[in-house]
């Protein structure tokens, strides 16, 4: 399992380049997004190895609350955007 573990730190360093290498604010976001994604699939991956089910309810908010944020934040830019124009 531990092996599993590394390859998902592994997987999340593609949307780090990709947030890092692109200077849309959209492209951004989506990479955060699914960082948070995996970073929250993680934690749930360790809560179930430790059978620590805290561990899985904070995942589990991370999941739910961490993506509802940035489309808040997104809807927030783009009427930002919209009343430029």
């Amino acid at each position: 399992m531990n092996t599993v573990l590394i390859i998902m730190i592994l997987a999340l360093l593609i949307p780090m380049y990709e947030a890092w290498q692109d200077n849309d604010i959209w492209q951004k976001m989506l990479a955060f997004a699914s960082i948070a994604t995996k970073t929250s699939v993680m934690i749930l991956v360790i809560s179930v190895l430790r059978d620590d089910w805290m561990i899985g309810v904070v995942g589990v908010l991370i999941l739910s609350l961490g993506n509802a944020s940035l489309m808040l934040l997104a809807q927030i830019l783009k009427r930002i955007k919209i009343a430029e124009n």
